[in-house]
């Protein structure tokens, strides 16, 4: 009986010697395996406090610039329809004083052009209504209105150029220090990867900034460009609808009898 015993024990002692031999070695490997990092954290922590600063005021400024030339740069602020429409009925009818009163009202862009380029109109040249210096007019307002409306699409491109620019500070920063270690004899693989990292992260995120300042300023300078020429064609039509309802019959009077209009 005690054999017996003895031989259990002896039995049950192997078995668990074999079992910890078999997981001691899967247990420090899984404990020699580094903890995975996020992607977050592998291309914006790891480049440490330089890189996470670039990689802010780059996208916050751009996000915000966008922002507001979203909102500034839309059809209500610039050719309201009610606006053209109640332009339209005053000219047609040659009620330019009160095209004038109205356009005055309206704080767009069109609005002030029409403000500023109608007094331009002639009333003793019924030929064409004096029609060069209200063109006149209405190029100087784009003029002058240009410097303001291009002020915040401008720092887009701004921003285009010099993101890059603090990328590559990064990247020298990173390198000083990468060099900095292997002059003092510290050659530790780790410390340079660090370094390096910053290096590399920072001229990225530079890029990145860059890349999308480049869209979003040629996106809204062809939207500002597109809204002016709108405003400008609108304004084309509202001086032709007047010269027509003056000069409608004698147009009239010059076409034959017989001959499709």
């Amino acid at each position: 009986m005690k054999h017996l015993s003895t031989s259990r024990f002896k039995t049950v002692g192997i078995t668990l010697t074999t079992s910890l031999l078999t997981v001691m070695p899967l247990l420090a490997q899984d404990a020699a395996v580094p903890e995975k990092k996020t992607a977050f954290d592998l291309y914006l922590w790891s480049g440490g406090f330089l890189t996470v600063f670039i990689a802010a005021f780059g996208l916050i400024s751009l996000i915000g610039l966008s922002v507001f030339n979203f909102i500034n740069l839309s059809k209500a602020k610039f050719c309201p329809d009610d606006l053209k429409a109640g332009l339209l009925d005053h000219m047609v009818n040659c009620r330019v004083r009160s095209a004038i009163e109205l356009a005055a009202s309206h704080p767009s862009y069109m609005g002030r052009m029409m403000a500023y380029a109608l007094p331009n109109v002639d009333a003793t040249r019924p030929e064409d209504l004096g029609r060069d210096g209200v063109e006149d007019a209405m190029a100087d307002f784009s003029i002058n209105e240009g410097r303001k409306q291009m002020t915040f699409i401008n720092l887009i491109s701004l921003l285009a150029q010099a993101a890059p620019m603090l990328g590559l500070f990064g990247t020298v920063f990173g390198m000083i220090g990468a060099f900095g270690k292997l002059s003092s004899g510290n050659a530790d693989p780790s410390a340079l990867a660090g370094e390096i990292s910053i290096a590399l992260l920072t001229t990225m995120w530079g890029l990145i900034t860059a890349i999308l300042a480049v869209f979003a300023y040629f996106f809204f300078k062809g939207r500002y460009l597109s809204l002016v020429a709108e405003c400008n064609n609108t304004a084309e039509e509202l001086i032709n609808a007047s010269i027509q309802t003056v000069n409608g019959e004698a147009q009239l009077a010059k076409i034959p009898e017989g001959l499709a209009v």
